[in-house]
């Protein structure tokens, strides 16, 4: 199923609480401080930070467990998860290649 931005449109902006003008809202909680929301960019940026945290961390347990140092649990506990997120990167950058693949295609 293919999907055009003008359809994407009420949707990309209920969930960024964009406003018709583009314009980036600003929630504020009960205690009455605003709280501004993160951008995509800056979304992005933390995934991948923890993407590759818990990759070296699956890593440094692996090569433990090689040298005796670490449970044949908490090998299998961290390899599971990072390829846990090895795949939940891999399928975001997939989406992130249509997207572009998509945008590409439209016409000006």
């Amino acid at each position: 199923m293919s999907l055009s931005v003008a359809m994407l449109a009420p949707t990309i902006d209920r969930a960024t609480g964009s406003a018709a003008t583009g314009a980036p809202s600003v929630s504020a909680p009960a205690s009455g401080a605003p709280v501004p929301q993160a951008d995509f960019a800056q979304t992005l940026a933390s995934m991948a930070t923890d993407a590759i945290s818990t990759i070296k961390a699956g890593e440094m347990t692996a090569t433990a467990g090689m040298k005796g140092q670490a449970s044949l649990q908490q090998v299998v506990q961290a390899v599971m998860m990072a390829d846990q997120t090895l795949q939940t990167v891999v399928a975001v950058r997939d989406k992130v290649v249509s997207a572009y693949q998509e945008i590409s295609r439209m016409q000006i």
